[in-house]
């Protein structure tokens, strides 16, 4: 049996012991006007919506006369796909009703320059391809995709992380409900730019994954051309194991959930070839294995086990599976909290939709399930030996059908050790399956759209404005007194060049300009709603207020005055700010500490009270340390 450590107790030794290697496919949303193939606008994500579409998907066949695995696996599941449209935000290219429109330029010139920032080889040509996706996240049955660069690389550390290709691909729907046969999704997000960056599995720890995913985050964001936000980004990470197989945990929305994900993986694989070699130590080989079902309807009737009792009161079927020699396999541990079982469990939810869990009981788990009268006649009816295990599933005649193939599909593939598949990655840092793992098959030439010639001259102007390295300006910004965190904040900003313009134009000490630009237009944002502050308007309240040698803490009150629609010149702002020598302020806030009514409280919070307050009203004059030691002085001891 494998015995599960906590990710504490692992160290880079014992990850190279068992052969963990993992890789990325990173895919960020380009900070476009208009959709990737057609002219609709890119607009915030929306609940409302205009009209619903039905739709069908059926796989199709590939060059070569193939099916691909993961369509066929979709086919199996019947979906009912809802698409929810907004007529703000869709048009008739993306319901396949109309061929698609050229290629979005500005899209190809950010993903370009992302390409060349990753050291890409550029090829010479787009080609655009379809790629068969037939869970129904795209109404066509495909995404139109290309590849732009091959063979990159990215600083890590004292190495170098390989990144094998950059494709520009349109998104897909966001998904609202997979209920049963019916699968919703609204259609805001369908067709934005996005790019998809695959690194080598080059990666050898979970915490390595992680690292990684924040340098090309980094990257990426340096350009100031990629969207953000929850949603925006989304990684997908391949984890194996010696012995194991390329494992896909698809759509982690966050990069700190990474570490986990990847180590449970790891530990899953090596407990999927531990069960392998227990059935292979049986004679339970690929070839061998063996399995009968029987209907046992009629058996349970008057059963007190809740989920079967309510089935049969909607007139559903049961049915019993048999796996031959696999007693004690299914209660096998093989990520915490989760057994074998779930393995099982996992594909009759997704394949065969039967999604109101529990959707199967088994007899290695007896005294949680049904009665032991119950057991023993279903272990009598099915012909079940002492080293077998009989699994119990529910459903109408189709979906349970479905489901017993389902099983024994998965306890066949159990003999074999890991399959190919593509996992969901779930909130507390395990997997469950979402899809057998795309093959090539899925991918073939676009008919619609020719190829398009990627010019020097389109090249040397890019090049000619790529962004400097986020690790190259945080350490400049480092150099200039910034620490660490601020740096790394401010290389990667929106804001990066207004800072640049700021510091070389006025005399203002970095680390203030930072926390103004970071942290100061939010707090303005929360308190004051201003949304917008152009770099011009900022750059120049700074150099006013310097031309009056306003201090640093008056910036913030001079940036709400001139930023806004409401704004004012940056001239008028800075005069208007009182300039105020040391003593007359203290005279001013001592007038104004005395007009105030204070609350009849213990001393503490009243000089918690009164810190507040004066930091309000002296904001600009005083730091919150001034403030506080004011208050102190003030509110007489007891």
């Amino acid at each position: 049996m494998i015995e599960f450590r906590q990710p504490g107790e692992m160290t880079f030794a014992d990850y190279q012991a068992i052969g963990m290697k993992s890789g990325l496919e990173i895919h960020q949303q380009l900070d476009t006007e208009k959709k990737l193939f057609c002219r609709c606008p890119v607009r915030p994500y929306s609940e409302e919506f205009d009209a619903q579409i039905l739709r069908h998907m059926r796989p199709t066949l590939s060059e070569l006369g193939e099916y691909d695995g993961t369509a066929l696996m979709e086919f199996k599941t019947k979906k009912n796909i809802i698409y929810q449209i907004n007529k703000e935000t869709v048009c008739t290219y993306e319901m396949d009703d109309t061929p698609p429109f050229e290629l979005n330029e500005q899209a190809l010139d950010i993903a370009l320059e992302i390409t060349m920032l990753l050291n890409c080889k550029l090829v010479s040509e787009v080609h655009i391809a379809r790629k068969q996706y037939l869970a129904g996240s795209i109404p066509t049955g495909f995404q139109r995709t290309t590849i732009l660069g091959v063979d990159g690389s990215i600083p890590y550390g004292d190495r170098k992380i390989g990144i094998i290709q950059l494709g520009l691909e349109e998104d897909a729907c966001r998904e609202v409900s997979d209920i049963g046969h019916d699968r919703v999704y609204k259609t805001d997000r369908l067709g934005i730019p996005l790019i998809e960056t695959v690194t080598y599995p080059e990666m050898r720890t979970p915490q390595e994954v992680a690292d990684v995913a924040q340098v090309i985050r980094y990257l990426t964001r340096s350009t100031g051309k990629v969207r953000t936000g929850l949603g925006r980004t989304r990684q997908d990470v391949n984890v194996s194991v010696t012995g194991g197989r390329r494992v896909e945990i698809k759509g982690v929305p966050r990069i700190p959930m990474i570490p986990l994900l990847v180590h449970n993986e790891a530990f899953r694989q090596l407990a999927l070839l531990d069960i392998k070699k227990q059935l292979n130590d049986r004679g339970i080989t690929e070839e061998t294995f063996e399995y009968d079902s029987f209907e046992i309807t009629n058996i349970l009737k008057g059963t007190q086990y809740y989920p079967v009792a309510e089935a049969l009161k909607e007139g559903l079927e049961i049915h019993a599976v048999v796996l031959r020699g696999f007693r004690g396999i299914l209660p096998t541990k093989t990520q915490p909290e989760t057994t074998f079982s779930k393995e099982i469990s996992d594909r009759v939810r997704v394949v065969a939709c039967l999604d109101r869990l529990p959707n199967i009981a088994h007899s290695d788990s007896e005294g949680e399930t049904f009665s032991s009268a119950e057991w023993t006649k279903i272990k009598k009816h099915s012909k079940m030996k002492d080293d077998d295990v009989v699994v119990v599933v529910w459903g109408n005649n189709g979906d349970s059908k479905m489901g017993i193939s389902e099983i024994a599909l998965r306890a066949k593939e159990a003999a074999i050790g890991v399959p190919d598949e593509t996992r969901q990655a779930l909130d507390d840092g395990t997997n469950g399956f979402e899809r057998i793992l795309p093959g090539p098959n899925r991918m073939y030439p676009d008919t619609d759209l020719p190829p398009l010639a990627i010019t020097d001259e389109r090249i040397e102007r890019i090049r000619s404005t790529l962004a400097e390295l986020p690790w190259d300006r945080q350490q400049r910004y480092e150099g200039m007194g910034l620490d660490k965190e601020t740096a790394r904040r401010m290389s990667i900003s929106k804001r990066r060049d207004t800072f640049d313009e700021a510091v070389s134009s006025t005399k203002y000490e970095p680390a203030a300009v930072a926390e103004l630009l970071l942290g100061g237009l939010r707090r303005l944002r929360r308190r004051k709603g201003i949304r917008e502050c152009s770099g011009e308007t900022f750059v120049q309240t700074l150099v006013e207020a310097e031309k009056l040698k306003l201090p640093a803490g008056s910036l913030e009150l001079l940036v709400a005055k001139t930023c806004g629609p409401g704004g004012i010149e940056p001239a008028k702002a800075a005069a208007s700010f009182e300039i105020l020598d040391a003593d007359r302020l203290k005279e001013k806030m001592k007038e104004f500490a005395q007009s105030l009514e204070l609350p009849d409280t213990d001393r503490e919070k009243l000089v918690r009270f009164l810190t507040g307050q004066m930091a309000t009203e002296f904001r600009g004059y005083i730091t919150g340390r001034e403030a506080f030691d004011f208050a102190d002085r003030f509110i007489a001891p007891v």
